[in-house]
Order: structure tokens, then sequence, then C-alpha cells
């Protein structure tokens, strides 16, 4: 449901009253607007998908250490 004209005027009233008396807060009330409508959405996937990647190599890697050494023991004995 959208908010009249009269509404959003008032509204934007309020968020002007609120960044001249709290700048921090009204910084915070933004950020978690932002979080909720999603338009921040793609850099927290994007970080998340960066994440996951990054274990994954990490994983492989360690799993090619473990080969490598087991062969190397083998060779050795």
């Amino acid at each position: 449901m959208s908010l009249s004209g009269r509404e959003r005027r008032i509204l934007g009233e309020i968020e002007q009253a609120l960044e001249l008396e709290d700048p921090d807060l009204a910084r915070r009330v933004a950020a978690i607007n932002k979080i909720e409508t999603g338009s921040d959405a793609g850099y927290y996937r994007a970080r998340m998908q960066s994440w996951a990647t990054t274990h994954i190599w990490l994983i492989v890697l360690l799993g090619v250490v473990v080969v490598l050494l087991l062969l190397l023991a083998v060779i050795t004995a």
C-alpha cells in the first residue's frame, strides 16, 4: 500500500528533524532501511559467495597437501 502525498511529506519532515536532532541514529535507521528493502542485498550476497569460494579453495589446497604428504611418506618408507 502506497503512501499519499501528504503522508510522504510528513514522513520527510520527520526524517529531516531526526537528521538534525540525532544524525547517528538517522544513519543507523537509513542503513537498516537499505538492508530491509534489499538495496544492499547484492553486496552481502557477493561477500558471502566470496567467503564460500575462498574456503572451498582452502579445503582443496589442504586436501592436495595431505595427499602429497601421504605420497612422500609412502615413497620414503
